[in-house]
């Protein structure tokens, strides 16, 4: 069973089907650290445990946070064709 959580809401009849235009469901994960160096520690550390293909990234530095670099990196997963 899905987590609600974890799906994507759509309106009734909605169309992704255009390989041009379609709609591409894209996660989000945010690794926070004391240095930048630490958060790209982090990063690295769960790219290579798991298949995704990144699709952007974005960096910004939260004032006053115990630790406030913050890398946001954008990514689908790498799905495996079911073997038949």
């Amino acid at each position: 069973m899905l987590n609600p959580d974890f799906c994507l809401d759509v309106p009734d009849g909605f169309d992704d089907s255009e390989a041009e235009t379609g709609v591409h469901p894209v996660a989000r994960k945010l690794f926070l650290g004391s240095s930048p160096a630490q958060v790209f520690s982090k990063a690295h550390t769960w790219v290579s445990e798991h298949d995704v293909h990144i699709q952007g990234l974005s960096w910004d530095f939260l004032d006053g946070e115990g630790e406030p670099h913050c890398l946001s990196m954008y990514f689908t997963f790498e799905l495996r064709p079911a073997e038949g």
